[in-house]
């Protein structure tokens, strides 16, 4: 072989390592986009959040909670991450015909159908088995049951009918849920973090706090006018993609707003819920109050405008009003605690 035949033989060698590497790092954008990281983000800060509740209610934060906290977020991260890319297999169909979805690596054709089952599938077992093994039975439960009615309730519903919205705000409000249980159960086996540190029904007591369920009332309600206002945006979106949303059979708007003013009315009071378990007090109570006042007032303005601009400032406001009504609850709940 000629010196030039090498040099041919060694460059086609490198670009089919180039190539592999290519492919390889697409796989991994698209493993990565397959699990929608801004959702799993969120699901991530409100479980992070219903943690530090729950362990400020029962008097502070302390490295014994260290372990069971890590392992819940790396759980949570994938129970999010494998409802998600399963959710994508269901609907990839409708989201190749939608704008804002099409570029999806299953709706795209980028990754196969069997590909991202097989991603979603390990995604969950593997955020349901860590949150088992490390922070207990009972955030692995609830992280089951919103992985389970995110893809067979809510999912199945939305091509059906419009209240397919209020269905899916139930998994959607879980998580904080999911740090609360941890929390209790950290305190309930007496600061072991692993499954079975406690007894059946201690593990399972703190299920039942009001706390854990006032923070799911919150993202429930605040689900709602969040959503709406989505819908509203891409409402020619969603009807290429044959969803059945509110916003497509209301052309006019009226229901949409009287909808997003009815939701955002009630999140003020149950807002203010999580003052009568004795976590955060005045401040939070103040704090509270001048954000769903003007969450309201957005929905004021659609009400009378109903275009796109107010329902982005709706959306905006959402946006806005859940991480920050969270923050000055754990942070009212801390000082408290002090």
């Amino acid at each position: 072989m000629t010196r030039v035949d090498h040099a041919i033989s060694a460059h086609a060698e490198a670009l089919g390592v180039g190539s592999q590497a290519t492919e390889r790092a697409g796989l991994l954008r698209d493993l990565v986009e397959l699990a929608k990281p801004g959702i799993v983000k969120m699901v991530a800060v409100t479980s992070v959040l219903g943690f530090a509740l729950s362990a400020l209610w029962r008097g502070g934060v302390g490295w014994g909670l260290a372990p069971a906290f890590v392992w819940m977020v790396v759980g949570v991260v994938f129970s999010a991450a494998g409802a998600n890319a399963l959710n994508q297999v269901i609907e990839a169909h409708r989201d190749a015909r939608m704008d804002r979805t099409r570029r999806r690596p299953v709706a795209s054709g980028r990754m196969g159908v069997g590909t991202a089952t097989a991603a979603g599938v390990v995604y969950s077992l593997i955020g349901v088995a860590v949150l088992t093994m490390g922070a207990g039975p009972v955030p692995a439960a609830v992280s089951l049951v919103t992985i389970v009615t995110y893809l067979f309730w809510y999912t199945a519903l939305k091509p059906v009918t419009e209240w397919s919205t209020v269905v899916g705000a139930f998994p959607g409000a879980l998580p904080p849920l999911i740090g609360w249980t941890a929390a209790a159960g950290v305190a309930a086996s007496g600061g072991v973090s692993v499954s079975g540190g406690a007894s059946g029904g201690a593990a399972w007591s703190g299920l039942w706090e009001p706390g854990g369920w006032t923070l799911v009332a919150i993202m429930f309600v605040w689900q709602i006018p969040h959503f709406l206002a989505i819908g509203w945006k891409y409402r020619a979106d969603y009807a290429r993609g044959g969803y059945r949303i509110l916003a497509l059979e209301d052309a006019g708007g009226e229901r949409t707003a009287r909808s997003m003013l009815v939701w955002c009315g009630a999140l003020f009071p149950v807002s203010l819920l999580p003052v009568m378990w004795a976590g955060p007090g005045v401040g939070y109570a103040v704090a509270a109050t001048v954000l769903s006042i003007v969450f309201i007032r957005c929905a004021l303005r659609f009400s009378t405008e109903r275009s796109e601009e107010a329902a982005k400032g709706v959306f905006l406001a959402s946006i806005a009003y859940l991480p920050l009504i969270l923050l000055v609850m754990v942070a009212d709940a801390a000082i408290a605690s002090v």
